[in-house]
């Protein structure tokens, strides 16, 4: 199974993310790499884990302001071969194409994640995987809530092939990861990539996701606390 590292951007740096509560997050400190400068940490989480996949989850965009063009850019040009998967709340296809467009020099290696707390419609669902056949989805809940306008989770017709669970309430707060909720999910779309996101506390719940059934898993706190060895090379 895939550990795919995860940076949560700020006001143009790292921060580190609980539970989903995004007004109260702080700058990130590191194990890996000192100060919350986003290019470092992008560069140390990868070589950490030997990703070829960096999540960014854009929180001014998130929760709607405008997102930092400049500084996904200059991630992108720091790891060339590397498939950056950017949340920026999208509510649409169109709202994905024109922030592609501000990024503009590394765009082709940028995938949008379409998030189901974001989506405006079921029309805007479906378009979004038509214009963006490689996208992923980010079906969201918290507490056990789905937040989900759209009606993404009980659309699995629509879904694209590699889906993303992410559970909120359990990011950052070393609880283990809700197998439960991604068990469900493989259930309702046998065919999808599952990719797990939020609890993750070391291999032992890396082994125990694995077996349940996901393709790979969004890790951010375990690795800025030392609870995860780097990859094998």
């Amino acid at each position: 199974m895939q550990i795919i590292p995860v940076i949560d951007l700020m006001r143009g740096q790292v921060v580190r993310a609980v539970r989903g509560d995004r007004q109260a997050y702080r700058p990130i400190e590191s194990a890996l790499c000192a100060g919350s400068e986003p290019v470092a940490l992008a560069r140390a989480l990868c070589a950490h884990t030997g990703s070829r996949h960096l999540y960014i989850a854009e929180l001014d965009a998130l929760t709607g302001g405008a997102a930092r063009a400049d500084v996904l850019a200059a991630i992108g040009q720091a790891l060339p071969g590397v498939e950056l998967w950017l949340d920026a709340g999208f509510a649409d296809a169109q709202a994905a194409d024109e922030l592609l467009a501000r990024i503009g020099a590394n765009v082709q290696r940028i995938v949008p994640v379409f998030g189901s707390e974001s989506l405006g419609s079921r029309e805007a669902l479906r378009n979004s995987f038509a214009r963006h056949p490689d996208a992923l989805l980010s079906l969201d809940r918290r507490d056990g809530i789905r937040l989900d306008a759209a009606g993404c989770w009980d659309a699995p017709n629509l879904w694209p092939r590699r889906v993303i669970v992410m559970t909120l309430e359990r990011v950052g707060t070393n609880r283990g990861p809700d197998l439960d909720t991604l068990r469900d999910t493989a259930a309702r779309a046998p065919g999808a990539l599952l990719i797990g996101a939020g609890g993750v506390r070391g291999p032992a719940d890396v082994e125990q996701a694995r077996t349940a059934g996901a393709h790979a898993w969004l890790v951010a706190s375990a690795l800025h606390d030392g609870q995860l060895p780097p990859c094998e090379r």
